[in-house]
């Protein structure tokens, strides 16, 4: 019973988890792009090297540096825009932050990762975060495999046999029989 009562609470957990992941996934090539534009070349090359010969404690400190300096204050922002904005206002300032929030994680935990899995607590850290996602994965995947059935049956070429099928059961709904 109570399993049964917690299984929609850890299937919108799960779905939340894979929205950041998928999020991550869509916004770290869009990241690394933006910066490949910027000609910093001899820039960015010696700041790999500065980074290869730093401590991974060091590195976790280079990591943790945009954290406090652009999300936190994104953070910030995000209370003042609800706290004085309308629902557009609050709408762009969440996504707009997300957005930037994933997009510079992703960028820094690109250059510093190899460093920061040599640190025994962040691998632990990063295995579980990856069994969550593939945790997720599972959990989600009988609610994906419907939205993938329904997509498939709103699809132009099907549209009318689905709209048949959904007023033969509304009829049937209202007559007071099973659907």
């Amino acid at each position: 019973m109570r399993r049964n009562w917690l299984r929609p609470l850890w299937v919108i957990l799960a779905l939340l988890f894979l929205l950041e992941a998928w999020l991550w996934d869509h916004v770290e090539p869009v990241v690394e792009r933006t910066v490949n534009l910027v000609p910093w070349g001899r820039l960015k090359a010696s700041l790999a090297r500065m980074i290869a010969n730093l401590p991974p404690y060091a590195v976790l400190v280079i990591f943790l540096i945009p954290v406090i300096l652009i999300l936190l204050p994104l953070k910030f922002l995000e209370v003042y825009v609800i706290a004085t904005q309308g629902w557009l206002g609050v709408i762009i300032a969440l996504l707009f932050a997300k957005v930037l929030g994933v997009g510079v994680l992703a960028f820094v935990f690109d250059v510093t990762r190899s460093k920061l899995l040599q640190i025994g607590w962040f691998h632990r850290l990063y295995d579980r975060i990856m069994w969550l996602r593939e945790w997720s994965h599972e959990m989600t995947q009988p609610i994906r495999d419907k939205i993938k059935r329904i997509s498939r049956l709103l699809k132009p070429q099907r549209a009318g046999r689905f709209l048949r099928l959904f007023i033969r059961l509304r009829r049937r709904a209202y007559r007071g029989g099973t659907l």
